[in-house]
């Protein structure tokens, strides 16, 4: 009897611990020593809130501002993209080629969630933490927290993503 409650309460916190967090990589504890890059997300200063009219910005940031307005239904406010300070030379060449472990960030900075881009094996990988460093990525892949979320937005722009990395137009 013993084993069984010992195996269903594993069972138990195994797939609760699955569903609350599945984050594909790591979270990078000496975030806040990152470089902070120029890019027109962040050139703006905050993403626009949800009720602004975003027809005329390209696709890839009227989907952002759709997604992010699922998190925060007033928008997410103030942004900054951050990069392992590292892997400044890789991410300037804006080809994707990064190491592995995480190497970029969307900070939403009011909401205090890093929306973390690594890699491993040449692959990207997504995964979103609080600054404190808990892990809040979605296990439901229609969430605007999950990993999923993530890699249609990274995949779905050619003209702006190149293997996870995202930025001007190629």
């Amino acid at each position: 009897m013993l084993k069984k409650i010992t195996i269903l309460l594993f069972s138990l916190f195994f797939t609760t611990t699955h569903v609350l967090a599945a984050g594909e990589t790591s979270f990078p504890a000496d975030w806040k020593n990152w470089t902070s890059v120029a890019t027109p997300l962040s050139g703006i200063g905050a993403l626009p809130g949800c009720d602004a009219d975003v027809s005329t910005l390209p696709p890839i940031y009227q989907e952002t501002v759709e997604i992010y307005c699922g998190v925060r239904p007033q928008g997410p406010g103030a942004v900054a993209i951050l990069v392992k300070p590292s892997e400044m030379s890789s991410y300037k060449a804006k080809d994707g080629k990064m190491h592995d472990g995480p190497t970029m960030i969307l900070h939403l900075k009011e909401m205090q969630i890093l929306m973390v881009t690594g890699y491993k094996s040449g692959k990207a990988l997504y995964s979103v933490f609080r600054e404190d460093g808990t892990d809040i990525t979605s296990a439901d892949a229609a969430s605007p927290l999950s990993a999923n979320t993530c890699r249609t937005c990274h995949t779905g722009y050619e003209a702006f993503c190149t293997n996870g990395q995202c930025a001007t137009t190629k």
